[in-house]
């Protein structure tokens, strides 16, 4: 027998266990897929193959019904026809006769009313309810009302609010501002202590107030043939000359006041408002004016002057730079346009003794800097002593001159 180590050995199976380790080689495989297209046909055949046609051949063939089938779907709308005109309707008939408007339209209303209208699915019958009645939904009864605004005041203005009657509370309203609470009548009424009207308190009934009946003004009873020798006199009591209003001037008045004015060294105000001046008269004034030292106030407002005449006569107060206001708004045409208002902008900045102007200017940058220079002239004059004596823009007409002004 063998020993026992040997024994064990014999009986005992070992197991080995060996270890492989493997490398795995990954390969990409890369696809490429060409798309092909079928080249485009039209009506079964490549677009190549008609490449070689001759359209003008083909276009010989076809019959001018066609033709104007085929030049209503590829010919554009013409752009110099009228979109009314652009119709794809064509009339083949020939005209019955020339167009006549009016029995046109009485052949129009004879046949609407001699066609008879198109019987009523479900005829009229008085007294019949057809469809539903609308019901106003159900309300709880429920109405919100407005919070009250809970002001803190002392017992001693509480008490006098609150026993204030409604006279006194209209006198406060009116002390504070609040103008909206009452009506004109009232606030006059608080301010002069007259006490408030009958019947217009807080739940009286508002009534309008009557217009004042003011009488007419009387016309002017400016005389031009008398005016116009004063004038030419040089009448050193003529300072004003108002000629607003009067009609039926003639063109040969206003020549002779024009010619008169410009020998004349007293006259400061010349008014034309509403007499009917053109461009031709405005072109003599503005003559007069390029001669005149003495004028002062120019109003011709409400006339028939174009905005290059306007131009004109502004261009001409650099001739004497003595004119101090000008007016000439409300003419024939009431927009002058940028060229215009900007053009008369420079003729104005070139004046540096105009300090008013009275135009209706459309355009902001004109308005801007025109009231610019003028508020620039009026304070260059007014710093200066000597010179701000010289312009009637500062000075007071002399008391004993206001008497034989003309109006």
């Amino acid at each position: 027998m063998g020993s026992v180590e040997e024994i064990y050995e014999s009986e005992v199976h070992r197991t080995i266990t060996r270890r492989t380790s493997y490398k795995i080689k990954e390969t990409s495989s890369k696809k490429t897929t060409t798309m092909t297209t079928a080249p485009a046909k039209l009506y079964g055949k490549n677009l190549s193959e008609y490449d070689d046609l001759d359209v003008d051949q083909l276009l010989s063939q076809l019959s001018p019904e066609e033709i104007s089938i085929l030049s209503k779907e590829v010919d554009p709308d013409d752009n110099l026809l009228p979109p009314s005109e652009r119709c794809s309707y064509e009339c083949d008939k020939e005209a019955t006769g020339p167009l006549n408007r009016k029995k046109l339209i009485e052949h129009i209303n004879k046949q609407a009313l001699e066609t008879p209208d198109l019987p009523e699915h479900k005829p009229y019958v008085p007294g019949t309810v057809r469809g539903k009645k609308w019901v106003a939904p159900e309300t709880n009864g429920k109405s919100e009302h407005e919070d009250k605004i809970a002001i803190d005041l002392d017992d001693e203005y509480g008490d006098a609010l609150n026993n204030a009657s409604q006279e006194e509370i209209i006198d406060l309203a009116a002390i504070l501002g609040f103008h909206s609470m009452m009506n004109q009548d009232q606030y006059h009424a608080s301010l002069l202590n007259k006490g408030q009207p009958v019947g217009l308190g807080w739940d009286g009934i508002t009534k309008s107030t009557q217009p004042k009946v003011y009488p007419p003004e009387p016309p002017n009873q400016t005389d031009p043939e008398e005016s116009i020798k004063r004038v030419r006199d040089d009448d050193p009591k003529l300072l004003d000359l108002n000629w607003n209003n009067i009609k039926n001037i003639s063109d040969e008045k206003f020549e002779n006041l024009f010619n008169a004015l410009v020998e004349n060294t007293h006259l400061e105000t010349l008014s034309l408002v509403n007499v009917g001046l053109t461009d031709r008269l405005a072109g003599k004034l503005s003559e007069a004016l390029e001669k005149n030292c003495t004028l002062r106030v120019c109003n011709v407002e409400t006339n028939f002057i174009s905005p290059v005449g306007i131009v004109r006569l502004v261009k001409s107060l650099l001739k004497q730079r003595s004119l101090e206001e000008f007016r000439a708004t409300n003419q024939r045409s009431q927009i002058l346009g940028n060229k215009i208002e900007m053009e008369i902008t420079k003729l104005i900045e070139q004046n540096p003794t105009i300090l008013r102007l009275g135009l209706h200017l459309e355009y902001n940058d004109a308005r801007h800097r025109i009231a610019s220079h003028l508020q620039h002239n009026i304070d260059r004059i007014r710093k200066d002593t000597p010179l701000k004596m010289k312009f009637r823009f500062f000075r007071k007409t002399p008391q004993k001159h206001r008497k034989n002004l003309i109006k």
